[in-house]
C-alpha cells in the first residue's frame, strides 16, 4: 500500500483521481476500522492532515459559518460560533461516539462515509447546509440533501473530496434540537430526529425536520414541514407531521431495531425534538 501526505487540495485530488482504489485518510475513525475488518483494501492512502485549508471554523460577515472538512467532532461540539438554527450541528456532534472518537473523527470523513445512522447527515439536511467539494474539475457546492444519495453512497465523483461544510445564517427567532435514540450511549442511532425551527411568539413560521436511520439517506418531507408551519406546534400538528414522515421513510431491519420499531419512535422523538428546540429558544 502506498501512503501519501499531500500539502494541497490540488495534490490530494490528483492522487485520488489517478487511482480509483485510493482512499483519503481524514481522522481514520471509520476507514481504519473497515480496513482492520478487511472490508476495504485500498491500494493507496492519501492523508489530508497536512492540508491547512481543511481545518477550522469561520464566520463570514453575513453570518454563514464554514466548517473545514478536517475539523474534529470535538471542535464542532464545543464551538460557540454555532448559534440558533446552526446549533443543530453542534448538538449532533456532542452525541457522536465517545470522547476518543470525537477527538479523532472529522466532519468530512464522517459525511463522506454517508452512514444513514450517523449523526451529521440528518443534522446537515435539517440545517439546509451546503457541502463544498474539491476535485480535478475544481470546486462544487452541493446541497446536503443532494449529497447523500444512497446507503454509504454520496454524489462525490472520482478524485473528489469534501473540503468544507457551509451553514446558512441563522434566522431571527430560530433554534434547534437533536434527539437520538440508541441502544447504548455512543452507539449509532436506532432513530434520530433533527429539527430547526423559527418561531414568531408562539407560532411556527419556518421549520425543517430530518430523520436519521429511517432510510438509506436522511428523510425529509416538505409536506411534514408544511403541517407544522402556522401552528403552535401542538400535539395534533406534530402527530400529523409524524405520520407524513413515517410514510416517507424506508427503514431497514438490523441489529439496532426493526423497521417497525424505528417508525414507532418517530412521533415521540419528534415531540421531544420540537419541545427541546422551543425550550432552547426561551
Amino acid at each position: 500500500m502506498n501512503f501519501y501526505e499531500p500539502a494541497t487540495l490540488e495534490e490530494a485530488a490528483g492522487l485520488l483521481a489517478k487511482d480509483e482504489d485510493a482512499r483519503p485518510l481524514a481522522g481514520g475513525a471509520t476507514l481504519v476500522a473497515m480496513m482492520n475488518a478487511e472490508l476495504l483494501e485500498p491500494t493507496s492512502l492519501v492523508s489530508l492532515r497536512r492540508i491547512a485549508s481543511l481545518n477550522g471554523i469561520s464566520t463570514s460577515s453575513d453570518g454563514t459559518v464554514t466548517i473545514g472538512a478536517m475539523t474534529t467532532h470535538h471542535e464542532v461540539s464545543n464551538t460557540e460560533v454555532l448559534d440558533g438554527g446552526q446549533a443543530i450541528v453542534r448538538h449532533a456532534a456532542r452525541v457522536i461516539g465517545h470522547p476518543a472518537i470525537r477527538n479523532m473523527g472529522t466532519m468530512g470523513g464522517s459525511i463522506s462515509h454517508a452512514d444513514p445512522a450517523a449523526d451529521y447527515p440528518a443534522a446537515l439536511v435539517a440545517a439546509n447546509a451546503m457541502i463544498e467539494t474539491f476535485g480535478p474539475s475544481g470546486t462544487r457546492d452541493i446541497k446536503a440533501e443532494d449529497f447523500f444519495i444512497d446507503f454509504l453512497e454520496t454524489s462525490l465523483e472520482q478524485g473528489e473530496l469534501v473540503s468544507a461544510v457551509r451553514l446558512p445564517p441563522s434566522s431571527r427567532g430560530s433554534s434547534a434540537a437533536y434527539e437520538k435514540f440508541a441502544r447504548v450511549d455512543g452507539d449509532f442511532a436506532t432513530l434520530s430526529v433533527a429539527v430547526v425551527v423559527t418561531m414568531d411568539t408562539d407560532t411556527c413560521t419556518q421549520i425543517r425536520v430530518s430523520l436519521g436511520s429511517a432510510g438509506p439517506t436522511p428523510v425529509r418531507a416538505d409536506m411534514a414541514d408544511a403541517a407544522l408551519v402556522g401552528t403552535v406546534l401542538d400535539d395534533d400538528a406534530v402527530s400529523a407531521a409524524a405520520a407524513i414522515l413515517i410514510e416517507a421513510s424506508d427503514p431497514l431491519d438490523d441489529v439496532r431495531g426493526s423497521a417497525e420499531y424505528r417508525m414507532m419512535l418517530v412521533p415521540e422523538l419528534l415531540r421531544r425534538a420540537i419541545a427541546g428546540a422551543r425550550k432552547l429558544r426561551s
